[in-house]
């Protein structure tokens, strides 16, 4: 199945527990057809991680709010709705500074 119909390694192994299950648990049989099986495996991934240069080198090229948003983004770990859905106050509560002059400074001191 996951050479002739490429599929992906949870499809195959589905189709697989049903047959097991249809031949087991309804027909009472045992099955011998999963002897020659080819199962497929899951590929792995791995993580994309940026070097602190490369990041530097993405947010260069980027100005105004977007390179805040990036750079909050980056320093803090915040997905982009939660980036997106914080307010001022959220930054002065923070910091304990009135924000828009600190947050703007910062994203030149940065780069």
């Amino acid at each position: 199945m996951a050479i002739k119909k490429n599929v992906t390694a949870s499809t195959q192994n589905q189709a697989l527990c049903a047959i097991v299950f249809l031949y087991r648990h309804v027909l009472n049989r045992d099955i011998d057809l999963l002897d020659g099986l080819i199962r497929s495996k899951r590929p792995g991934r791995f993580p994309v991680v940026l070097t602190k240069a490369e990041v530097r080198k993405a947010i260069i090229h980027l100005s105004g709010v977007k390179k805040m948003i990036v750079m909050i983004m980056y320093g803090s770990g915040l997905r982009l709705m939660e980036c997106l859905r914080l307010r001022i106050k959220d930054y002065e509560d923070i910091l304990g500074v009135p924000c828009i002059g600190f947050c703007l400074k910062n994203v030149v001191d940065f780069v």
